[in-house]
C-alpha cells in the first residue's frame, strides 16, 4: 500500500511542470566505522529519465535516503509539482510532518531547501517490491557506495535499466 502526502509552497503560483523522482539512499556496514553510503535521485519528466548520484562517505542509511530526496529536488532548475516516490517511511513521514525530527537536523535543513520552490506530494513505495524504477535507484545507490564514488556508468545503467518503465500510481 502506498502512502502518500503533500506539502504546499504558499504564496507561489501552480508550477507547471510534473516530475516524479524515484530516490534511494543505501549505506553498506551502517553504523560501522567502515561504512560506505550513497544516494540516487532518478527524475522523469515527460518520459525521459535522468539520474543523479552523491557518494556520502561514513553517512547512516536513514542520512542517505534523506540525500537522496535532497538530491533529485536540488537538480530541478525552476519550481516543479513533484511526487516524490521513496521507500523510505522516516522520510515519507518526517516530511509529512508526522514524524518529529530529533536527529539528523542538518540532513532535514538541506531537504527542506531542496524542497522549498517546489510543490511536493511524498509517497511511500514498499523496497524490493519489483517495482522496475525504484529498484534501479537502489542498485544503483548501492553500486555507488561500494565503489565509493559517482560513477557516470552507474547512472547510465540505472537509466537504461528503466527503458519504457511506466510510472505507476
Amino acid at each position: 500500500m502506498n502512502k502518500k502526502a503533500s506539502a504546499h509552497s504558499s504564496g507561489s503560483p501552480q508550477p507547471s511542470k510534473l516530475v516524479t523522482i524515484f530516490c534511494d539512499g543505501s549505506s553498506l556496514g551502517n553504523g560501522q566505522a567502515a561504512t560506505r553510503a550513497a544516494g540516487v535521485a532518478l527524475l522523469g519528466y515527460r518520459g525521459l529519465w535522468r539520474a543523479f548520484g552523491t557518494y556520502l562517505g561514513t553517512a547512516t542509511n536513514q542520512q542517505a535516503e534523506i540525500a537522496a530526496a535532497a538530491l533529485g529536488l536540488s537538480a530541478l532548475r525552476e519550481p516543479c509539482r513533484v511526487r516524490v516516490v521513496t521507500d523510505s517511511r522516516y522520510v515519507v513521514e518526517t516530511m509529512s510532518g508526522r514524524f518529529r525530527r530529533k536527529s539528523n537536523l542538518e540532513w532535514w535543513e538541506k531537504l527542506d531547501s531542496a524542497a522549498r520552490p517546489h510543490q511536493i506530494t511524498w509517497e511511500w513505495a514498499k523496497g524490493h517490491a519489483g517495482h522496475i524504477i525504484q529498484e534501479a535507484a537502489d542498485r544503483a545507490a548501492r553500486r555507488i557506495a561500494a565503489l565509493g564514488r559517482v560513477d557516470e556508468s552507474i547512472l547510465r545503467d540505472a537509466v537504461d535499466s528503466i527503458g519504457t518503465a511506466e510510472i505507476e500510481d
